[in-house]
């Protein structure tokens, strides 16, 4: 008996998706609750699951389809068994002809990930086990020329992502690399190639968003910098015991998070938001903070952090990166913040000008740690020193405000000890 599996709801105000991979292809034995399919919206991916055990039917739609809540995605038949003899060479065979004609293999600037997102309609690769390669992995596959039955995945539920792909290339034998330039022989002979990729959903929406962001508020960005050698050494003092006790590494994040939920307090604007013609002020503050994920970043929110410890805030931002990587973040833990940190630093930035997320008013952006010459008490020395930059809705914060926050902020990092007393 076939059971229908629809598109589940996807959180308030969300009516559609995209749908980003299958993760079981018709014939697939399927387990109750195992996931089946990979949908893309708005804020995140959502995997749906299958409501009995059977085998995997047709697919009702295809990758890159958008559908509604409610719409027909596929068919399993609860019960049902897949003969090991005929289905077992389907994969195969259709293998061959859809990667045949698939682009030559270019850099894809997706994030390592169990759950690629593409508009391939090729079906997916088999891999080591019953998982299907997703198609940013299979490209990379293909490029590297590795065989996907000898990579041991660490994805979720044992998938290949892209970084298996590349360690296994990287510690390949120099003679077994001798077919990976036939892979991309066609590309030197052809010249300049360009390939074409349907923006992901998550991509439009960021893409929209800042663009409004630009078109509807005054933005403005103040910048100054801090003297980072007091919370360095506090963290090399206290990290070890700090793992030891919390289970978490101590990282600079948790220090900046409390430190900005001080400031905000001090600063109630920076943390408002313009509804109407009414301003909303607020007296918690739910801090969005911008972590890697596959498909890009995305901005989860520690929810009342005004309320957490050093410890708390790094538990919680160390979770939201683990989960963020195996792509099962909740949409409501990427909804309501206040304000957000974006921390640029960790990918080598000196100095940027962040865009604020509307409703918010402002964004902090922390960039790299350097050593610069600075002058303390007329001597000049060494230090390490890091670039802090508020983009701000002028309509809303004024400079004088934007500015009272960011050396608020600044004072409590070069000294540490006003955010054990709230200073």
């Amino acid at each position: 008996m076939a059971t229908e599996v629809l598109v589940p709801t996807l959180g308030e105000s969300i009516t559609e998706a995209t749908v980003g991979e299958w993760l079981k292809q018709p014939g697939d034995k399927v387990a109750a609750d195992e996931p089946i399919a990979s949908l893309e919206t708005d804020k995140v991916s959502v995997e749906v699951p299958s409501p009995v055990a059977g085998v995997m039917g047709e697919h009702a739609v295809k990758v890159g389809d958008t559908v509604e809540v409610g719409a027909l995605l596929a068919t399993v038949d609860a019960g049902g068994s897949a003969p090991a003899q005929s289905s077992a060479p389907q994969p195969a065979a259709t293998q061959s002809p859809a990667n045949s004609p698939s682009p030559s293999p270019s850099q894809d600037d997706a994030a390592p990930v169990a759950g690629g997102y593409g508009n391939h309609g090729a079906a997916p690769v088999a891999g080591d086990g019953p998982a299907a390669l997703s198609p940013s992995v299979r490209r990379a596959v293909l490029e590297h020329g590795v065989d996907p039955s000898t990579i041991k995945g660490t994805g979720k539920d044992g998938r290949i992502t892209k970084e298996d792909v590349a360690t296994a290339a990287s510690s390949k034998p120099a003679a077994s690399a001798a077919p990976a330039p036939a892979a991309v022989a066609p590309a030197a002979a052809s010249g300049r190639k360009e390939e074409r990729v349907k923006m992901t959903r998550l991509r439009q929406t960021i893409a929209k968003r800042l663009k409004e962001a630009q078109n509807t508020a005054a933005m403005l960005t103040t910048f100054n910098d801090v003297d980072m050698t007091a919370v360095i050494e506090a963290r090399a003092k206290y990290k070890d015991l700090f793992e030891k006790k919390h289970g978490v590494r101590l990282g600079f994040m948790g220090f900046f998070v409390k430190a900005a939920t001080m400031a905000l307090k001090d600063i109630p604007s920076v943390n408002a938001s313009i509804e109407g013609d009414e301003i909303v002020y607020r007296d918690y503050a739910d801090i969005s903070v911008a972590v890697s994920s596959p498909g890009g970043l995305v901005v989860p929110v520690i929810r009342d952090a005004q309320d957490l410890s050093v410890a708390g805030i790094e538990k919680t931002i160390g979770d939201f990166g683990r989960r963020a990587k195996d792509g099962t973040l909740k949409m409501d833990e990427m909804r309501g913040g206040t304000f957000t940190i974006s921390n640029g630093g960790v990918f080598g930035s000196l100095m940027s000008t962040p865009i604020i997320n509307p409703p918010q008013s402002a964004v902090l952006g922390l960039h790299r740690i350097e050593d610069r010459p600075v002058v303390v008490n007329g001597q000049v020395v060494v230090r390490p020193m890091m670039y802090l930059a508020l983009s701000y809705d002028h309509r809303l914060i004024d400079g004088r405000e934007a500015v009272t926050f960011l050396v608020a902020l600044k004072n409590a990092i070069e000294d540490p000890t006003r955010i054990l007393i709230d200073l």
